[in-house]
C-alpha cells in the first residue's frame, strides 16, 4: 500500500474514532492494516543498519535469535534475510533499538 493512501486512511478513521463513529479498538485494528510493506535488505543495507547501532555480528545475530553465520552470510550476500528477519530490521531502521527494549 502505497505511503499516502495508508496515511489517508489513517488520518480518516482517527477522526471517525474522534467523532465517536468507531471504536478504539477498531481504529486500532485498521490502523494495523496500513502497514507499510516490509522491504528488501541488501548486504551493504544490513552492515550499514548495524554499524550505525554499533553492534558487532555475533550481538544483531543475539537481537533476531538467529546464528552469527546466518548474519554473516546476509553480510556476504549468499543469503537472504526471511520476511520476519526483515521484520526486524525494519523496525530497528524505522525505530531504533529502543523498540526492543
Amino acid at each position: 500500500m502505497r505511503k499516502s493512501i495508508a496515511e489517508s486512511i489513517t488520518s480518516t478513521v482517527k477522526d471517525l474514532n474522534q467523532s465517536g463513529l468507531i471504536d478504539e479498538i477498531t481504529m486500532k485494528n485498521i490502523e494495523n492494516l496500513c502497514i507499510p510493506e516490509i522491504q528488501e535488505y541488501n548486504p551493504e543495507k544490513i552492515v550499514n543498519i548495524r554499524k550505525k547501532y554499533h553492534l558487532s555480528q555475533a550481538a544483531l545475530a543475539s537481537i533476531f535469535n538467529i546464528s552469527l553465520s546466518t548474519v554473516q552470510k546476509w553480510e556476504q550476500g549468499h543469503k537472504k534475510p526471511s520476511s520476519a528477519s526483515r521484520k526486524l530490521l525494519d523496525i530497528i531502521e524505522r525505530k531504533g533499538l529502543e523498540a526492543f527494549i
